[in-house]
């Protein structure tokens, strides 16, 4: 008898597998691999974080799914002190970690066969993955068309209305700053994709994972009562503390916005069992009382910043966009994504081809910021013989 097809039928291959000659080619070189392809920190995690985690290890009992009050209290307080946004302490969810919740969010609002999920041209794959989960559609929605959203974080509102006609839009993220373009929504798009998700009765979820690294621009939340209008009825936002506080070990974030939405959630991952564990919890606290370390560690990711993007442009590589977040988004006139890995690989770098985010990536590779110092340095000396053994 034929086995019934599983979840993972439903999905593409993990792409990072591919990278795999790549990176052994890097791990080749001489002086070792300097792994710029994911973007996983590398410093430590904050003194403060680790001493709540270790004081709440006797933690023998259920955690609550909601999250304890002085973590909900915390996360508010941290919207509003940071980034201008002001939600109930009841409207903040923890999450185990903001992938887990972008892969299942669809699933988790119901959507299914005959629903579509929305998504940037360019994305993180997760966006995809969810809605396929859900056996839902993903539809890449054209981000640089006119009149849309504009940037590589939204969509245009003509292109999605077109791509309709199976079935209404029950979701549509957004990403701002954008993985991997590193692209910033302005005020006036995120306007744009709230009337529109409005109009047609689509939840509108804001990926913000990376709102806390702004370089040359100033990421807005799509909760900001400048572009909602003071309601975040029908609004979500996803925020993560894996890199302003290097947790992803922790497996930590929240999402918040329109309270029904998120008690319509809470209930859901109450039957799922899907509860942060308490220490964790308590660790999320700390960090979000706490904005010294948050602010130490931009400070290296500048420096880094400072250090890569010169070595990397003087190589031959074009940086576009990538206004905040961790990365370079960069392409090089003689090759194609493919190409400048294999090319990067040689001088031992690996970095991830722009095609993982989408068809309109193909020429484009994502340069990561999240290597130690010592990395960076290395990575940017052996660009600059890169470049001497090319002109």
């Amino acid at each position: 008898m034929a086995l019934a097809p599983t979840l993972a039928g439903r999905l593409p291959a993990f792409p990072w597998d591919s990278l795999a000659g790549a990176a052994q080619r890097a791990r080749a070189h001489p002086g070792g691999i300097v792994d710029l392809s994911v973007g996983t920190p590398v410093d430590p995690v904050p003194a403060v974080v680790q001493a709540a985690l270790a004081a709440a290890a006797d933690s023998p009992g259920y955690p609550a799914t909601h999250g304890t009050a002085a973590l909900r209290e915390a996360a508010a307080a941290w919207l509003n002190r940071r980034h201008g946004v002001r939600v109930s302490p009841d409207a903040i969810l923890p999450v185990i970690g903001t992938k887990e919740l972008i892969a299942w969010l669809p699933t988790l609002l119901g959507c299914g066969p005959g629903d579509v999920v929305i998504h940037p041209a360019l994305a993180y794959p997760t966006y995809d993955v969810g809605a396929r989960l859900a056996g839902a559609r993903p539809v890449r929605a054209d981000a640089d068309g006119p009149g849309g959203f504009d940037g590589p974080g939204g969509f245009d509102g003509r292109d999605a209305a077109g791509s309709l006609s199976a079935g209404g839009a029950r979701l549509a993220w957004l990403n701002s700053p954008s993985n991997p373009t590193g692209a910033v929504l302005t005020a006036s798009a995120l306007r744009g994709a709230i009337r529109w998700a409005r109009d047609h009765g689509t939840v509108l979820a804001c990926d913000e994972c990376y709102i806390g690294l702004g370089w040359e621009a100033e990421p807005l939340s799509v909760l900001h009562p400048d572009v909602c209008d003071g309601s975040h009825a029908g609004l979500l936002a996803v925020h993560s503390l894996s890199k302003r506080s290097n947790l992803a070990g922790y497996r930590a974030g929240f999402i918040t916005g329109d309270p029904a939405l998120v008690a319509a959630l809470l209930e859901v991952r109450k039957h799922a069992g899907m509860i942060v564990p308490a220490p964790v919890q308590a660790a999320m606290t700390a960090a979000l009382n706490d904005d010294i370390h948050a602010e130490q560690q931009r400070a290296r990711y500048a420096a880094r910043r400072a250090r890569l993007r010169p070595a990397l442009e003087a190589a031959g590589w074009r940086v576009e966009h990538s206004a905040a977040g961790l990365y370079f988004w960069a392409a090089h006139p003689a090759y194609d994504c493919r190409g400048s890995v294999e090319a990067l690989a040689g001088a031992g770098i690996l970095v991830g081809p722009g095609e993982f985010y989408g068809p309109t990536g193909a020429r484009h590779i994502r340069v990561a910021l999240t290597a130690t110092d010592e990395r960076i340095e290395s990575a940017a000396d052996r660009l600059r013989q890169l470049r001497l053994t090319t002109v």
